[in-house]
């Protein structure tokens, strides 16, 4: 962006330098051009810059399956004992 500024600038200042009467003269040479020329340059940077519109469509997205949790009777060799705990078990 700072480079199509940089160039709008440029070519305005040139143009306005070379577009400017020489002598002391009321009458404007060639601003009728100078402005078409430099609204041309201003609307293409404009244009230019622009990102293009396209519709992408969304990545898709994979959910992970539901987990289903249920309280089981698990032996403990170290407490030599049925334990209860809390497994994940598939859903049905």
């Amino acid at each position: 962006m700072k480079k199509t500024i940089l160039a709008i600038a440029t070519s305005a200042v040139l143009a306005v330098a070379t577009l400017a009467p020489t002598t002391a003269e009321a009458r404007c040479r060639g601003c009728g051009i100078g402005f078409g020329i430099l609204g041309g340059m201003i609307l293409g940077g404009a244009i230019a810059s622009a990102r293009p519109y396209y519709y992408a469509e969304p990545a898709p997205v994979y959910a992970a399956p539901e987990a289903c949790y249920a309280d089981q009777e698990v032996w403990s060799p170290r407490r030599q004992a049925y334990i209860v705990r809390r497994m994940r078990v598939p859903c049905y």
